[in-house]
């Protein structure tokens, strides 16, 4: 039964939350995310393989294909759908420490922009691929990402923007959490950004998708734990 974690990251990738849901419908009756990851734990696969080796993969899989625009926010929606119906499975495992995030990501659109389209994706992504999210939602100020940050001092920082004048604002909120935690690595990303920008305000990271900044994520996090 080790292909469990395979059907597991299969369903993830393709959307299939359980066995009553049509979606999609080439698997139409066939058992989903749900119904195997409670058949792995019943099969005493651990919790962290379940995790990383069919949730997480399921997700890198729909991750770089939305990347390559080789499928679209609808498809990687349901794929959230169905990962977090697998972490509904999961969860006590997180609490008891059995099984461990791998970071925590404090995410938010900044101050004056209301747009949370790109920061959903990210967020889904990010939480499908093993991180921790606190989502601070839209509109949010410097004191906010500060507050955040008193709370969780290890998290990295994802700032979004799809309005060129509250770009200022990105700017101003960046340099702030510099000054009160210099150490704190910081992601910019949004339509009218580029790196140019995230250098000249002193962001350490701009991305212009979800699975890029999950694997720069990565990339720091094991460089951290070595």
């Amino acid at each position: 039964m080790e292909n469990i974690l395979e059907q597991i990251a299969n369903c993830v990738d393709k959307g299939k939350i359980n066995r009553s849901v049509p979606y999609p419908p080439e698997m139409k009756g066939e058992p989903g995310v749900d119904e195997l990851t409670v058949q792995a734990l019943e099969l005493n696969f651990p919790p962290s393989e379940i995790l990383s080796r069919g949730l997480i993969a399921g997700m890198e899989r729909i991750g770089k294909k939305f990347r390559e625009n080789l499928v679209f926010v609808p498809q990687v929606l349901m794929s959230a759908k169905a990962m977090d119906c697998g972490m509904m499975h999961l969860k006590k495992f997180f609490v008891d420490g059995t099984v461990a995030h791998k970071g925590k990501l404090i995410i938010g659109t900044v101050e004056g922009d209301l747009h949370d389209i790109g920061k959903n994706l990210v967020s889904m992504i990010a939480e499908g691929n093993g991180y921790e999210i606190i989502d601070l939602g839209v509109d949010v100020p410097a004191t906010k990402f500060i507050e955040a940050l008193q709370d969780h001092p290890s998290a990295f920082v994802g700032m979004s923007a799809l309005l060129t004048t509250t770009m200022a604002n990105m700017a101003v909120i960046n340099q702030t959490i510099k000054q009160a935690f210099p150490e704190v690595i910081t992601f910019v990303g949004g339509a009218p950004l580029n790196r140019e920008f995230a250098q000249k305000i002193g962001a350490d990271h701009y991305t212009d998708g979800p699975q890029e900044m999950v694997e720069i994520l990565d990339k720091l996090t094991i460089n951290n734990a070595s």
